[in-house]
């Protein structure tokens, strides 16, 4: 099992997107198309004060009847963050995930951000590391 520190260092294009808690939920959508992602962190004076996702949008948005333009992402992001740290291991990202139902966890060292997991970077290393065991099995039987 790979670390989440492995993880982060595999991840191509890694920038850290963030929204303060005074954006408004559209100006966070707009970001979160520009970047492809499905969630952005909420940060004030360096600290991480939340989390926003497609979640939190089809829930407090739209299933409330609120506009994401005269919204503020301090009024319905998730406030109580679920992280893990970079010494983990991606199998107990996976039962953290599964356990929250959750899909995205900011990586904190200290108080310092270091990146963000999404379940989509687990399934594709969990993808990978299956296929190198898959293929030493391979060669293992066909040179036995």
């Amino acid at each position: 099992m790979q670390t989440v520190r492995q993880l982060l260092e595999q991840k191509s294009g890694r920038v850290l997107v963030t929204v303060s808690p005074e954006s408004t939920v559209f100006q966070a959508l707009q970001v979160m198309a520009e970047h492809d992602i499905g969630a952005v962190l909420v940060m004030e004076g360096g600290d991480v004060v939340g989390i926003f996702s497609e979640r939190d949008y089809a829930r407090r948005i739209v299933l409330q009847g609120r506009t994401s333009a005269g919204t503020r992402i301090r009024d319905i992001m998730t406030s109580k963050v679920v992280y893990v740290t970079p010494d983990q291991r991606s199998d107990e990202c996976m039962a953290l995930m599964t356990e929250k139902h959750i899909r995205h966890l900011p990586v904190l060292e200290g108080k310092t951000v270091q990146g963000m997991l999404s379940i989509g970077d687990l399934v594709h290393a969990t993808i990978q590391e299956q296929a190198q065991v898959i293929n030493q099995l391979v060669h293992y039987i066909q040179s036995a």
